[in-house]
């Protein structure tokens, strides 16, 4: 199997999968201090694009410090996909172009979006061509296993894809209707792997470093692609990798280290995405998943809730110490 076209040089890449209002640059930063080797942007719609809808295109930004960073388009229209491919090429410039043929959101999926393209393999294959001739930067894709049980065919689908052009796969194995229920099935990860030319990304179900190198080890995938299991964990990627080499599991974070990265992706948030209130209620949610596992959790959670400020939340982890959490 080929390496991956933008990170040829990298044993097993750990990528962070693309997430709607989290794959953004504080949380893709803090990530890749922790290993991530591959950034993605968040899903970005190509009418929007098309528009130039000023909120949108903030999500094509990325520094030099982020690459390899891809950006991920949707859309159900091969000349808007294609048009938004060249203007996202021309003006960002990043290392690869990833399309999104597997969000399973019901708002992208009614307008034939994500997974739903899933429908129609003709529209998938037009599609992907009509971006790889839009621009000169790899094209990749990333999909669910079909849009229901009876339309399952992971192989077909990433044979398809790869016809098309697609120079990765990335498979999260669910079929659309199950959204996020139920198992991966990381077997069809593997068939695909043995059936595909380009390298193949392995998805879903990653929530341990464990995990991480079972999905090497089950699928013989080129790279694993890391979504939910990393929210308020970037050690995940750490961890990961140590594995991947054959070392011992670094310690887990203690529950100050946990609060002095929530604090630093806190600032970085204030910094990159401006100091005002929008930014600190937005934030709440990576607060909360800081947390998790700790004594105490729910009701600490249940405050920064509630935060106004980021210095809040600083004082309500600083209170976490005094002597009833001690043993923290």
């Amino acid at each position: 199997m080929m390496p991956l076209p933008y990170a040829s040089g990298l044993d097993t890449p750990l990528i962070l999968a693309p997430m709607a209002g989290i794959s953004e640059a504080p949380f893709r930063r803090i990530c890749r201090s922790f290993g991530a080797d591959v950034l993605m942007t968040e899903f970005l719609s190509a009418e929007a694009i098309k528009r130039r809808i000023r909120q949108t295109l903030e999500g094509c930004e990325f520094d030099e410090i982020e690459r390899p960073i891809g950006i991920q388009i949707y859309g159900a229209d091969p000349q808007s996909m294609a048009r938004a491919a060249d203007f996202v090429t021309e003006t960002y410039a990043p290392d690869f172009l990833d399309i999104n043929f597997g969000c399973p959101v019901k708002k992208v999926v009614k307008r034939n979006g994500g997974s739903g393209c899933l429908r129609d393999l003709d529209l998938v294959e037009r599609i992907i061509r009509a971006v790889v001739r839009a621009t000169d930067a790899p094209v990749t894709v990333k999909t669910r296993s079909g849009w229901d049980q009876e339309r399952r065919v992971p192989v077909e689908i990433a044979l398809r894809m790869q016809d098309a052009g697609a120079k990765a796969f990335t498979l999260h194995p669910r079929t659309r209707n199950q959204m996020f229920s139920g198992d991966a099935n990381w077997d069809e990860i593997a068939s695909v792997v043995e059936a595909l030319d380009i390298p193949v990304i392995g998805n879903g179900d990653i929530h341990t470093a464990e995990d991480i190198l079972r999905m090497k080890t089950h699928t013989g995938c080129a790279g694993v692609m890391v979504g939910r299991g990393s929210f308020g964990n970037p050690w995940l990627f750490r961890d990961g990798r140590a594995l991947l080499e054959g070392r011992d599991r670094p310690p887990a974070p203690t529950a100050r280290e946990r609060f002095g990265v929530a604090l630093e992706h806190a600032r970085l948030a204030l910094r990159l995405q401006g100091d005002c209130r929008k930014t600190v209620i937005e934030f709440r949610k990576h607060l909360g998943w800081y947390t998790k596992g700790l004594p105490g959790a729910s009701a600490l959670r249940q405050r920064l809730f509630q935060i106004e400020s980021m210095s809040e939340a600083e004082q309500i982890f600083q209170q976490y110490f005094e002597p009833v959490h001690t043993a923290a």
